[in-house]
């Protein structure tokens, strides 16, 4: 899932599990228990619910099981006996059958919207409370469009298997049952010779079942991947635009389109299968009745109402039991939905509280890492026996080449992830027996890339601090000297930023990030290079917020530029998940070691092009010498 790249894992370090394993589903939940799972926590606790919408459903089959004997008094009555009282009574008790039953199914079916909107409810509120609790390195394995698009997508087919689905087999399948038993009621063997077909249909729709699966299984995945390419495309829609891609991009949906439709078009075709397999072997069976029905009627074994009323109800039956075996397709459809949903759900948070876990008590912020081991992957060390104290109040620097590990410690600072090996404190408290909102509370985090969210203003500034006033939120402002261009905006605080930011520039962005940490007011401040994306200028003015932000703060910064590294009271330089140096500035340019080179590399990029813009005035008056 997108997160803040700085902090996200570091490159070529593989993640323990494969990416896409919980995308894929969990193929070992078989369709019982999976449809039995949907039952036990979304149907069973609506019961009442469910047993309304049953009762419904009930009433809806006794009075369509009566309408074949309603044509049976119809038949034998009025048209052959040429009763006039039963011809002005049948009307009327059609009537009242009718509206009673069109009644009871209004009545179900908005009890059935009722349980579907729950369930839909329950089933995206409790997707969001795990991914927003689960740990980065199982969002950061897939891309954030997948997540979505079983938010979005995969809940509501689960919804339809959970309510719509499972309330449709009862509803149809009591119907059905009631049909049957009027059929053998009037006729048991035109009733037999009706229904020979239904156990071959059942075998033929139990073979297509496999197929329609795997045809759902892709088209699903499909949807998730043109998702994925299309929230790519918008996020680096200036490098697509900048290198001239878009043809290409387009190319690259367009086959993931036409893979997703063909899937979608091999889930269709196994479903239209369905419906000429049930007409078919119907066709036989009514055949086979009407022939044998005529035959008893011919040598009056069958009088006309019982043939009328057996042939109500066996036209009547046509429909529940077409509908029964569609069904089971959104059911197959529902199962395979439902089991990428649950491997969200089942997901298990490696970084949890211990039982008895209490707020850290803080006094200034002091970090101690002591033998730290920590892999992303087993085998695989990022960060291997670091040792390192931070006193409280002081300002360190971590120096290293790209994946040294500075970007895991901080992580670590955070709880994030938690070592492999040894313990994280502050002051004095191991992380793991603290309460994980007070851990958060400790420190307060700033990137090269400010994460800002479509709000406003003074929402962004407040995000973490929800019970600060208006007075409390414009103090942070000008101390992050942000409140002047905020009063120039259109709705000054109360102007939404955009979605990321982008109403804003980059080092507006980055003064209202710091705005919020002012707010947070936390004792530990964590930074990740915050002014490394910044202009000339807008950096002076935010290396000026720092120094207040700094004050009074232990502050853990990953620093590349010599104006950061400068103002640390401890740099520690790291390679390869070890610290090997540490020192001040002079001491360590002194000691002629890494970061000795690290220095002596930067200035000499610093000077390439300062040395450039000297030469190309010189060269221009050259080139205008006659």
């Amino acid at each position: 899932m997108s997160t803040d790249p700085t902090l996200s894992r570091p490159a070529g370090v593989p993640d323990a599990s494969s990416p896409t394993a919980w995308y894929d589903g969990d193929q070992d939940r078989s369709g019982r228990d999976v449809v039995l799972r949907i039952v036990r926590e979304f149907i069973i606790p609506r019961r009442r619910l469910v047993i309304r919408a049953m009762l419904a459903m009930v009433f809806v089959a006794a009075t369509t099981g009566a309408l074949p004997f309603l044509m049976q008094v119809a038949a034998d009555r009025v048209f052959v006996g040429k009763e006039l009282a039963v011809l002005y009574a049948l009307p009327p008790i059609i009537i009242v059958t009718m509206a009673l039953r069109s009644l009871a199914e209004y009545f179900g079916r908005i009890t059935e919207a009722r349980i579907s909107g729950e369930i839909v409810a329950e089933l995206r509120q409790r997707l969001f409370q795990r991914l927003a609790g689960a740990d980065l390195g199982f969002l950061q394995s897939t891309h954030s469009a997948k997540f979505i698009s079983v938010f979005a997508s995969d809940t509501l087919i689960v919804n339809n298997a959970a309510s719509q689905t499972l309330t449709a087999i009862a509803r149809n399948a009591l119907q059905s049952v009631a049909l049957i038993f009027a059929m053998l009621w009037l006729d048991w063997v035109l009733g037999l010779l009706v229904l020979m077909s239904l156990p071959f249909a059942i075998y033929l729709m139990g073979r297509q079942r496999k197929r329609l699966r795997r045809s759902v299984h892709r088209a699903l995945s499909g949807s998730g991947d043109i998702a994925t390419l299309v929230s790519q495309m918008l996020q680096g829609i200036r490098v697509v635009k900048a290198y001239d891609q878009e043809r290409a991009e387009a190319e690259r949906a367009s086959a993931s389109i036409i893979r997703t439709r063909n899937a979608n078009l091999q889930t269709q075709r196994t479903r239209a299968l369905t419906g000429p397999f049930t007409e078919g072997l119907s066709g036989i069976g009514f055949a086979a009745a009407i022939f044998y029905g005529g035959w008893q009627g011919i040598e009056g074994r069958l009088t006309l109402g019982d043939f009328m009323g057996f042939m109500a109800a066996a036209m009547l039956i046509y429909q529940p039991l077409k509908s029964l075996a569609g069904l089971q397709n959104l059911l197959s459809e529902g199962i395979i939905a439902a089991r990428r949903v649950f491997a969200i759900l089942d997901e298990t948070p490696k970084v949890v509280e211990a039982p008895g876990a209490r707020p850290l008590v803080l006094s200034g912020g002091a970090i101690r890492f002591e033998g730290v081991t920590f892999s992303y992957a087993p085998g695989i060390p990022v960060i291997e026996d670091v040792t390192l104290d931070i006193p409280a109040g002081r300002k360190v620097a971590l120096v290293g080449p790209s994946g040294a590990g500075k970007s895991t410690l901080l992580n670590l600072v955070l709880r994030f992830y938690d070592p492999s090996a040894g313990r994280v404190l502050i002051d004095g408290q191991d992380l793991k027996t603290a309460t994980l909102a007070s851990v958060r509370r400790a420190s307060a985090l700033l990137t090269q890339d400010p994460v800002l969210f479509d709000d406003t203003v003074r929402a962004n500034i407040a995000y973490g601090s929800p019970a600060a006033s208006d007075a409390d939120v414009e103090a942070a402002a000008r101390g992050a000297d942000a409140h002047g261009f905020i009063t120039a905006l259109p709705k000054g605080y109360g102007t939404r930023v955009g979605e990321a930011g982008g109403m804003l520039s980059g080092g507006q962005k980055q003064r209202i990030a710091f705005a919020r940490a002012m707010l947070r007011g936390s004792p530990i401040l964590l930074l990740d290079e915050p002014t490394s994306a910044l202009d000339a200028n807008s950096e002076a003015r935010v290396q000026a917020t720092l120094d207040t932000l700094f004050e009074g703060r232990t502050v853990l910064m990953i620093a590349h530029r010599l104006s950061t590294v400068k103002k640390a009271d401890l740099i520690v330089v790291m390679d390869k998940g070890r610290v090997v140096e540490t020192g001040t500035h002079d001491t360590l340019v002194a000691a002629g070691g890494l970061y000795a080179h690290l220095h002596r590399t930067q200035l000499a990029g610093e000077a390439a092009p300062a040395e450039a813009e000297v030469a190309a005035p010189a060269e221009s008056r050259a080139a205008a010498l006659p």
